[in-house]
């Protein structure tokens, strides 16, 4: 006897792409594509070829997770080297940027709580 069980969440995505050999556009420098949202979390995958300005955003956190790649990135005035399989989280406030290393691009999920409309980035003067 055969079984079909279906599971139904709502607002749930499962994902099973696999994001560090997915196949991407052509892109300049960043491509950000959005996997799921709510009003407490945005995820994203994200791809840097060369850097992350400096930025901070006022009302949300940030937390990555690098699925491939190396960079430097700067949280303030700390420096820390990213690397697969860390995990990094960015308090709200926190001026943040990225320079990649190498030439192989830097991939990252990113989940920023609360929900992220593109309007809390911030760029410092200097």
């Amino acid at each position: 006897m055969r079984f079909l069980f279906v599971f139904l969440f709502s607002g749930t995505l499962l994902s099973q792409t696999n994001w560090v050999k997915k196949e991407l556009p052509k892109y300049e420098n960043i491509y950000s594509e959005k996997i799921s949202e709510d009003s407490l979390q945005s995820t994203f995958f994200i791809s840097v070829k060369n850097t992350v300005p400096k930025h901070y955003h006022l009302d949300r956190s940030e937390c990555i997770v690098v699925l491939s790649g190396k960079a430097k990135m700067t949280l303030n005035e700390r420096e820390i080297i990213l690397t697969k399989g860390m995990q990094v989280s960015i308090p709200k406030g926190t001026i943040h940027s990225v320079i990649v290393a190498g030439r192989k691009p830097l991939k990252v999920i990113s989940i920023q709580s609360p929900f992220f409309d593109g309007k809390d980035r911030f760029f410092p003067e200097n």
